[in-house]
């Protein structure tokens, strides 16, 4: 039997919190969900650090991150979400999903959603 992949998110990001509710409403996210705060980082190949920066992806070993970690969810729910999260996987979309995935990222404090948790500390506003 495989084991079910891991979607790891900031569970102290009120929009990182909407955005995998609304996935697991609306799409359908056919993995194990938890917020980095609670999951076993170094069991599942990965840093604080990373889990702080970006949404992951971890199947049979591999951590994908950021836009890819998205593809691979849209991917893993099947029709009709995996033919958009197969063109996000290739050149030129691939390119443009990362640049969107870091904008959306940096800016995660002013979007609605949002919490304290989120905001960036006074010296880096």
């Amino acid at each position: 039997m495989r084991e079910q992949p891991v979607l790891v998110f900031d569970g102290d990001c009120g929009f990182c919190t909407t955005s995998v509710r609304f996935a697991e409403r609306r799409i359908g996210v056919r993995a194990r969900v938890t917020p980095w705060q609670f999951a076993d980082l170094a069991a599942l190949g990965t840093t604080r650090e990373r889990a702080e920066r970006e949404v992951l992806w971890v199947e049979r070993g591999r951590v994908y991150g950021g836009a890819q970690a998205v593809a691979r969810l849209l991917v893993a729910a099947g029709p009709p979400w995996s033919l958009p999260g197969l063109a996000l996987r290739v050149p030129p979309f691939r390119w443009a999903a990362q640049g969107l995935y870091r904008l959306v990222a940096r800016n995660r404090h002013r979007l609605p959603g949002g919490t304290p948790a989120c905001a960036l500390p006074a010296g880096r506003r």
